[in-house]
């Protein structure tokens, strides 16, 4: 069976996306496995369909490169890229994620302005952080980003007793000047460094904030440049988030399992 597929690109994070608005297909562990892979595959960081939902624009069903489901920041603003090639959506849409309903909005240029699901807690041991923004994420500030091993360190925080049995991602920050950092990340799921998490910079730039940094806070990443704007509530808690950056088209063709 032949299934049209869309490959997209956020800053890096890199998707295949099917419309599977009547339900026609259903994917494995192995076969989502299979579908990313880049060697035996089409290649990807995560597998995407789009689906109808009852009340909302469309509904999104995102995995991860090993099968296993989350909240993807840069997912959500590719699918809402293509949904706007498929007509679902004009210049602003609301549609259903893992975390539930999420707002966008298209901008020139290819730039999708995501809101983020409001974030209640925010834990501090020592230096470090770990903010869920719809995703787990363990942040750690280093003086330099590129000196780090991001596997090995990544992978060692990842699978440590502190966060058994789930795991988490983990960022790795550098703070810049102009309100500016660089952030790499091991990505639970894909199990190995990625060109950008939007969930991480997200929780990378509220991490900031305790450092002085004031919203927007531009990110700068392997695979590009975004920004994260926010609000400070009260108890520590951040409102009004949205992760913005580009996402765009890289190929469409059809799968062949």
């Amino acid at each position: 069976m032949k299934i049209p597929f869309t490959k997209y690109q956020a800053t890096g994070n890199d998707f295949v996306l099917i419309d599977n608005r009547n339900n026609s297909y259903s994917f494995t562990k192995d076969k989502i496995e299979k579908i990313c892979d880049r060697r035996f595959g089409i290649g990807a960081d995560g597998l995407m369909l789009i689906e109808k939902h009852p009340t909302l624009d469309f509904n999104l069903v995102y995995y991860n490169s090993d099968g296993s489901q989350s909240l993807c920041g840069n997912g959500s603003r590719a699918a809402v890229a293509m949904a706007a090639a498929l007509g679902l959506v004009k210049t602003k849409t609301t549609f259903n994620a893992y975390d539930g309903a999420h707002e966008a909005e298209l901008l020139p240029n290819g730039i999708v302005r995501l809101k983020m699901n409001p974030v209640t807690e925010v834990k501090q041991t020592g230096p470090d952080f770990f903010i869920n923004t719809g995703s787990p994420h363990h942040l750690q500030f280093v003086p330099d980003a590129d000196k780090v091993n991001v596997v090995e360190a990544g992978r060692k925080i990842r699978y440590s007793d502190t966060y058994k049995p789930a795991g988490t991602n983990v960022n790795f920050i550098q703070l810049q000047d102009n309100n500016t950092i660089f952030v790499r990340t091991y990505e639970r799921g894909v199990e190995d460094e990625t060109y950008s998490c939007g969930t991480g910079v997200t929780a990378a730039a509220l991490a900031a904030s305790f450092h002085g940094f004031k919203s927007p806070v531009h990110i700068k990443v392997k695979g590009g440049e975004l920004d994260v704007e926010f609000k400070t509530g009260q108890a520590g808690m951040f409102e009004e988030i949205y992760l913005i950056g580009p996402a765009k088209m890289v190929f469409e063709g059809a799968l062949e399992l």
